[in-house]
């Protein structure tokens, strides 16, 4: 299961060495429910990353920083910079391919 975060976690992760797989959702978002399945999936087959799931509303600091207007919002970090990203649901499929297009 992909684990939830808060901001001072997000910013310990995504400056290590590890590539870094975030959901930013909220608990009210339809689409975001949906996603939440199919990102524990393709967790599960991508060991070289790190999964986690932030808030937006608990955490709406790096709603700000990363503008993310739409949710769900998938971001790929490399370095502690922000390498790829896509807005709305994903079959676990399309997910995949976004993941070994990006990681």
């Amino acid at each position: 299961m992909v684990e939830q975060i808060n901001e001072a976690k997000f910013d310990e992760l995504i400056n290590g060495e590890t590539p870094v797989v975030c959901d930013f959702f909220a608990k009210w978002c339809g689409p975001c429910k949906m996603l939440a399945p199919v990102m524990d999936a393709v967790a599960e087959k991508f060991a070289d990353a790190v999964f986690v799931k932030v808030d937006i509303d608990e955490c709406a600091s790096l709603a700000v920083r990363y503008g993310i207007m739409s949710i769900p919002y998938v971001a790929i970090f490399k370095g502690g910079e922000l390498t790829a990203k896509t807005m709305g649901y994903m079959t676990e499929e399309e997910a995949a391919t976004f993941l070994k297009e990006n990681l």
